[in-house]
């Protein structure tokens, strides 16, 4: 349900509404828009008697929310959400973010090495890997803590703000105090613990979509953690399951055009993820700007083939000079930015 106040309603207005749903066992959800305050209510089950509600001061209107998702829903939220993530970085505004560095923190060599050259060519952010969830328990695992203290040494040396993923919900305080955004990985979509957590936190949470998931459960979990307090979401693309088998995955660049209508949360592209192969990434990466998305997330990986996780989708630090000539000139085309 979604309460839209008068223009000119005061906050003394507002807080009495909020009031109201309380009484009703509801919670409410105040959202300033540009001309209006609507209120966001969830909690409700079945239909409710909205009568009271309509008699205060200041109601406008009454909508019942149509989709599953409240929070996350273009209804409630008519407005694209900005995501301030720091240093002025902006997701979801003008500016194309691209995100980029390896798959996983190896030393504080091949990061500096790494980081240094992306922001040196436009990139924004800072990723890599202090806790990878592997198929194999045998596979490298990450460097943990020290790996998070590494990226923390980037952050000052290079300016870059750092996204990595914390893999439970032990490790996601610990994954907080380091990082600027956290990634929750598309093993962990439907960890609603995990999910619900994040939510309780003050950094924005970025989530990757299953490699399964529908849409509709794609948003579902971002509604996890919005409903805990945390409206700062960005959502990720990062390719799905098909009966290809030309792809690790298949990049689903129309769940971008999806989400741009249906939902306000700003969503970005993992085309490292969403093909498998490095000789895809640069024409993913071209295709998901025009088609939408706000950022890139990219693996990149001065030696690819030494890489100690997912080196035949990293592409080389040449790959990563073309790959941002060429979003560049396309930002310009369609009216957006690009550092």
């Amino acid at each position: 349900m979604l309460i839209l106040m008068n223009a000119d309603a005061t906050p003394a207005m507002i807080k009495r509404v909020c009031e109201e749903v309380v009484d009703l066992g509801l919670t409410p959800h105040p959202i300033k828009g540009l001309q209006r305050t609507v209120i966001n209510v969830t909690g409700n089950k079945y239909q409710v008697n909205a009568d009271r509600i309509l008699t205060l001061d200041g109601v406008h209107d009454i909508v019942i929310i149509t989709k599953p998702y409240k929070l996350v829903s273009r209804e409630s939220h008519p407005e694209d959400s900005h995501i301030d993530i720091g240093a002025g970085v902006i997701i979801g505004g003008p500016e194309f973010v691209v995100m980029a560095g390896p798959c996983s923190v190896e030393s504080r060599e091949q990061c500096f090495k790494i980081a240094e050259y992306v922001a040196k060519k436009g990139a924004r952010v800072f990723r890599g890997g202090a806790f990878k969830p592997r198929t194999s328990p045998y596979s490298f695992q990450g460097l943990g803590e020290e790996g998070l203290k590494i990226l923390a040494e980037v952050r000052e040396k290079f300016g870059l703000l750092i996204v990595t993923e914390a893999v439970d919900t032990e490790t996601l305080d610990m994954v907080g105090d380091y990082t600027d955004i956290i990634q929750i990985g598309a093993r962990n979509m439907q960890n609603y613990s995990l999910l619900r957590k994040a939510g309780r936190t003050n950094k924005p949470i970025l989530i990757k979509r299953g490699m399964s998931a529908s849409l509709d459960e794609f948003l579902m979990a971002a509604e996890y953690v919005m409903v805990e307090g945390n409206p700062r979401v960005i959502l990720c693309e990062r390719g799905v399951r098909t009966f290809s088998n030309h792809n690790r995955n298949v990049l689903d660049l129309s769940a971008v055009t999806y989400v741009k209508k249906f939902s306000h949360l700003p969503i970005i592209a993992d085309p490292s993820h969403g093909s498998g192969q490095k000789y895809k990434v640069v024409p993913l990466s071209r295709a998901s700007l025009a088609a939408g998305a706000d950022g890139l997330l990219v693996e990149v990986h001065h030696e690819p083939e030494k890489a100690l996780s997912d080196g035949p989708q990293a592409i080389t630090l040449t790959d990563f000079e073309n790959l941002m000539s060429d979003v560049k000139k396309i930002a310009v085309a369609i009216g957006r930015t690009c550092k």
